[in-house]
């Protein structure tokens, strides 16, 4: 699978001018690809004032990626501040080419910040099969807690989109490489670049990691387009090889 990593300069609360921004940057992909990812709220920047640019998902940033989706005969993820039953939530939205949708609502909300205060949190983990292969989406802060995207649904892909900024970047690279490994998985990792309205810094470091925890993209501090290819087939000759996973604590998450 060939997969497509933008790490952008995010316009603070303007989905129209992020949206054309992104869709200047996908055009730059020269051949196919199968899945492109962006950042933690894309079309605003990671903003603790949802009511000002909250979409629902009939709304013109849900369009527009089912549009180009469709374009590109690719499938496209990223978060997207989403109201929804007199609710916000931090959604992270997996499009299909067809058109079709399904959405992760981020977990675990980012308190340091009041993410918590103003967004509705998820529950429920989301599993995507796209062209044979089981790909598991989260959002920024969930990769801080490893038992709750412990593979125990036999994925091969997970998706960490970002916001995170320059101060605990080295945390961001070390973790990536750990979910990695202790899940024996591809791990991609999309941050943004630039300066919010907040005056947070962010150096990007998006990256893919394979299940050994090697590089195949490695961080990278420009905003632009990051290209690979995946290898299904290598990473489960090595699972089967080294069987790690078959000896995974059995537990049960509440709440």
């Amino acid at each position: 699978m060939k997969v497509a990593l933008i790490q952008a300069l995010i316009i603070w609360e303007n989905p129209k001018e992020n949206r054309t921004y992104f869709e200047a940057e996908i055009n730059t992909i020269l051949g196919a690809v199968d899945l492109i990812v962006l950042p933690e709220m894309f079309s605003t920047g990671f903003t603790m004032n949802p009511s000002a640019v909250a979409e629902t998902m009939q709304g013109e940033t849900i369009l527009w990626l089912q549009s180009l989706a469709k374009a590109k005969n690719a499938a496209i993820t990223g978060s997207i501040v989403i109201e929804e039953n007199a609710n916000y939530y931090n959604r992270m939205v997996f499009v299909f080419p067809s058109g079709e949708i399904q959405h992760y609502d981020k977990r675990h909300l980012f308190t340091l910040s009041g993410e918590d205060k103003v967004y509705t949190r998820g529950t429920q983990k989301l599993i995507v099969d796209y062209l044979g292969w089981k790909i598991c989406p989260f959002v920024c802060y969930d990769l801080r807690f490893p038992v709750f995207s412990r593979n125990t649904d036999d994925y091969d892909l997970l998706i960490y989109v970002a916001s995170w900024p320059k101060t605990r970047i080295n945390a961001w690279d070390t973790l990536i490489k750990a979910r990695a490994i202790e899940n024996m998985s591809y791990a991609i990792g999309v941050n943004r670049v630039g300066e919010d309205d907040n005056g947070y810094e962010y150096t990007g470091h998006s990256q893919l990691v394979d299940y050994l925890g090697v590089y195949v993209i490695e961080p990278k501090e420009t905003e632009g387009v990051l290209l690979a290819t995946l290898d299904k087939s290598k990473m489960l000759e090595v699972r089967q090889k080294l069987d790690f996973l078959s000896d995974k604590d059995v537990f049960e998450i509440k709440g």
